[in-house]
């Protein structure tokens, strides 16, 4: 069985599912110790479509997993992404309950409950995750944690991320028949944000853009928190297709094309460099300039961008993210995709590598695995949480029964 502090991140993509098992020791390190990656052809644009496929490449995985670390997988953190993900902000309001008018874990439950309830989805969404950005006490903007102050009104805005409840019922169902459990949904840019931002970039403002293979998933964070959610119906694999189009040349070849040889931009490679095409059926291969490949990428990555630049550029997110673009997933390993996006959305960008966990992090070095990775450290934050959680309602306890003594025994 899975040792004490152990968690499992599930990373289904349109092109792969990643299972990816880490250890926490006593000093809070998150160690890798093991992962599966295989091919799935189950989704399209992170929805299934082929359940047999899906679970038959998720037991896979899972299984690779369990070679690698020794372990046997029961649940995992699930990632979900997708073009039926929408998201709004939403506000609650109340009353503080208690006479001497000190905030008590139970209100912030309250006001958060509230939230959900002024934002309450269609019968056919499901919400997946109620995201607290901020709280109010009397007027007080800007406020993490409420808990212990005084005050008589409390406030909270959150970010409310939903998904259509059918469709996120087959990606469990998937699971379910793969023999495990899920610990929770976790919406795809929120956990890779747990392994390729810095707590600076979440407090300036700033977006991850998870270039995945048919989807782009956007998360925009400000002052700490998520504010925007967004999935673009485009990604890795309608590069590869205008690639096999363009060269006439299979979709395997295009593929491997595009990851040795592929380029955000003409101008990331050198005049006069080479590439071997291999032809359809019994074609004999051809040797083109590398500036062709890269021709057709360009447009591409171009029209991605400017997906990208339609949601950043709206009044309510304009001149909220100084900290610029973070690009992850395997299609920000391009050459030139970060130049190519600052230049396009005049913001700083990099490409965001996982961070934050020991042992086989090698194995996890690439943007590919900022998911899997993302999943196991939020797994890992939300157990902390849960922890100070139990332990603050431990001590409010501990404080009504001492007072109850109190009344009891005259004191």
């Amino acid at each position: 069985m899975p040792k004490k502090g152990s968690l499992v991140g599930l990373d289904i993509g349109t092109t792969k599912v990643c299972a990816l098992v880490g250890e926490v020791d006593e000093d809070g390190e998150v160690h890798v110790a093991g992962v599966g990656t295989v091919p799935c052809t189950g989704l399209r644009r992170g929805v299934v479509t082929d359940l047999e496929a899906t679970t038959q490449a998720l037991a896979e995985a899972v299984e690779r997993a369990e070679r690698m670390s020794g372990q046997t997988i029961r649940s995992a953190y699930l990632s979900v992404s997708g073009e039926h993900i929408a998201s709004q902000n939403s506000r609650g309001v109340v009353a503080v309950s208690r006479s001497d008018r000190e905030i008590s874990p139970q209100d912030v439950e309250r006001v958060v409950e509230a939230a959900r309830m002024a934002a309450i989805p269609a019968p056919d969404r499901e919400i997946i995750h109620l995201l607290p950005r901020g709280f109010v006490v009397d007027g007080q903007e800007g406020v993490r944690d409420p808990v212990g102050m005084y005050g008589t009104r409390l406030e909270v805005e959150a970010h409310i991320v939903t998904g259509t409840s059918t469709l996120l019922a087959n990606l469990v169902k998937c699971v379910h028949r793969a023999g495990l459990e899920v610990e929770e949904m976790v919406l795809e840019p929120l956990a890779s944000a747990e392994a390729v931002l810095s707590p600076a970039e979440r407090e300036l403002g700033v977006v991850v853009c998870d270039v995945g293979g048919g989807t782009t998933s956007l998360g925009v964070f400000h002052t700490g928190g998520l504010v925007h959610t967004a999935v673009l119906p485009v990604g890795g694999n309608h590069i590869t297709h205008d690639i096999a189009f363009g060269l006439r040349t299979p979709l395997p070849e295009a593929e491997k094309l595009k990851v040795r040889y592929g380029a955000a931009s003409v101008h990331a490679v050198q005049e006069g460099e080479l590439v071997e095409v291999v032809g359809v059926g019994e074609q004999e291969p051809r040797v083109l300039p590398r500036r062709h490949l890269c021709e057709i990428i360009q447009p591409r990555v171009e029209e991605i961008l400017s997906l990208v630049a339609s949601h950043l550029h709206r009044p309510e997110l304009a001149r909220r993210v100084p900290a610029g673009v973070v690009l992850t997933g395997g299609t920000a390993l391009l050459r030139g995709f970060a130049e190519l996006a600052s230049e396009r959305l005049g913001l700083p960008a990099r490409v965001g590598y996982p961070t934050g966990v020991v042992g086989l992090a090698d194995a996890v070095s690439s943007p590919a695995f900022a998911t899997a990775v993302g999943l196991v450290l939020y797994g890992v934050r939300q157990d902390r949480h849960r922890t100070r959680r139990a332990e603050r309602n431990g001590a409010v306890w501990g404080r009504l029964r001492a007072w109850v003594r109190g009344v009891l025994h005259g004191e």
